[in-house]
């Protein structure tokens, strides 16, 4: 496995001289541009298939699932959990650029399973304003990938919803475990 700790960037300077991590993103991108083709990809994905997945560093989607680059659309977050805005996204991903299937992936160790609604209180409390949104934390991590294929096949917007299916990643052992919807 391979990790930015062990890929040699040439830009420690950078940092060390004061740079940022984003300095360091930036003088990443231009060598990657310098030798950069444009490949000739239409925004299709090849294989019709919308990966949605939580947004955890451990979790490569392309290495887990055999994917390459132009394969999928990815949709990520924090739990891969179904909000409205995932649902926008599956909505342009299928009746604009022809996906079909949709791929749920949630992980063991997720970082949703310690947190509570109560963190929107605290950030009320901190900065004077309730955060419109919805925390979407979860104890039961098959539970929630029932839950977020319910909200994709109830999802009126959505119009391909006879290929929707739920895993959940183990992040020790990089397998995946199909989610029963019904159970």
């Amino acid at each position: 496995m391979t990790t930015s700790a062990s890929v040699p960037t040439g830009s420690e300077s950078a940092i060390a001289a004061g740079g940022t991590v984003t300095d360091r993103l930036v003088e990443a991108n231009t060598r990657y541009a310098d030798a950069f083709t444009d490949p000739g990809m239409d925004a299709r994905p090849v294989l019709h298939v919308a990966v949605v997945a939580c947004m955890d560093a451990r979790l490569d989607l392309h290495a887990a699932l055999g994917l390459e680059l132009g394969d999928c659309h990815t949709i990520r977050n924090a739990g891969g959990v179904v909000t409205d805005d995932v649902i926008r996204s599956l909505t342009i991903s299928q009746r604009k650029l022809g996906t079909r299937s949709v791929v749920l992936i949630h992980h063991t160790g997720c970082g949703l399973e310690s947190l509570t609604e109560d963190f929107r209180n605290e950030l009320e409390a901190e900065v004077g304003q309730r955060p419109a949104w919805a925390v979407e934390s979860f104890r039961d991590v098959d539970q929630d990938v029932r839950q977020s294929m319910q909200r994709v096949r109830t999802s009126p917007f959505v119009p391909h919803t006879d290929d929707v299916r739920g895993f959940v990643f183990d992040v020790k052992t990089g397998l995946l475990r199909e989610i029963d919807p019904a159970s």
